[in-house]
């Protein structure tokens, strides 16, 4: 078999990307085939039998490199209609009705309640594997808060407008705090990790005290300060943020995030805002300080 130029570097772009280990290996084992390698060399090459070095050769063949795909199955066609399929995806997003008393679906639960009261009648396995194809997840919740901040839509605005097209020449950073963080040490030293074993740890611990964390995250650098604690108050908030503002040109504008904390505001942070009138403090809606890039405080944890 002889293969092309172009051919050839096709071949072993697959190998190189690697996007699909089988692909690849056949990919290999053409290429092979290609040298004048035997089926027998190829198959203990590859780790494989000669019958199989010899079904994707063939292939190669046939069809070029798209043949080295699997070929997929046409299966049996569905036993179920669609109109049944689509009444269990609507019943599984619009939770159980009332006259069940069900917090939520279970597949047994549903199976009983189409045969009961709509005349479907489907296993609990084929309902089971529904939600698996279309990712639902009934015995699973989250929860949600809506803030009530009557400027709620103006200040994701104003936000929004500072992560995504902050202002010519301007530095925006996004602070958080991360309060009554506690301090660890286990009772014995952590046995290592070993062959055929994991590391290890005691269960039990002492408490060496808790610490306040200080984080402020440079938006378009990424770049992040942080500082512990003692306390977390106004005048631990204003002593961090002196430091963090004097890295910049004092007549360069500063930009700074923050949630709605009783520290980030007051008179000792207006008269702090006076001596600093380069700097402007925008505060997320309430209720909503997950606006907040980031998590900063856990950035600076890791």
């Amino acid at each position: 078999m002889h293969i092309a130029a172009e051919e050839r570097a096709e071949l072993e772009a697959v190998i190189s990307v690697g996007y699909d280990r089988s692909v690849s290996a056949r990919a290999q084992m053409v290429l092979w085939h290609n040298e004048g390698c035997s089926f027998a060399e190829i198959a203990r090459r590859a780790g494989t039998s000669k019958p199989t070095a010899a079904l994707w050769i063939g292939r190669y063949e046939q069809g070029g490199i798209d043949a080295l795909e699997d070929r997929k199955s046409p299966g049996r066609p569905r036993s179920v209609p669609g109109r049944v399929r689509s009444r269990i995806i609507a019943l599984t997003r619009s939770g159980p009705p009332e006259e069940t008393a069900l917090t939520h679906w279970s597949s047994r639960e549903m199976a009983k309640y189409l045969k009961r009261h709509e005349g479907i009648s489907v296993s609990h396995n084929y309902i089971s594997e529904l939600w698996l194809e279309k990712d639902l997840k009934p015995h699973r919740q989250g929860t949600f808060k809506i803030s009530r901040d009557p400027d709620f839509a103006a200040k994701v605005i104003d936000i929004v407008g500072l992560y995504l097209d902050p202002p010519t020449g301007a530095v925006v950073l996004s602070v958080d705090e991360k309060s009554q963080v506690q301090a660890l040490a286990r009772t014995q030293p952590m046995l290592p990790l070993d062959f055929g074993k994991t590391s290890k740890r005691t269960h039990d611990y002492e408490r060496l005290g808790i610490t306040n964390i200080f984080a402020a995250l440079n938006v378009l650098t990424g770049s992040v300060r942080g500082r512990c604690f003692d306390r977390r108050r106004t005048v631990e908030f204003l002593r961090f943020m002196t430091p963090v503002v004097k890295e910049y040109p004092s007549t360069q504008g500063i930009h700074v995030i923050l949630d709605n904390l009783s520290t980030h505001d007051g008179s000792d942070v207006d008269e702090w805002l006076e001596k600093h009138p380069n700097v402007t403090f925008h505060f997320t809606p309430k209720g909503a300080s997950w606006i907040v890039t980031g998590q900063v405080a856990e950035i600076v944890v890791v």
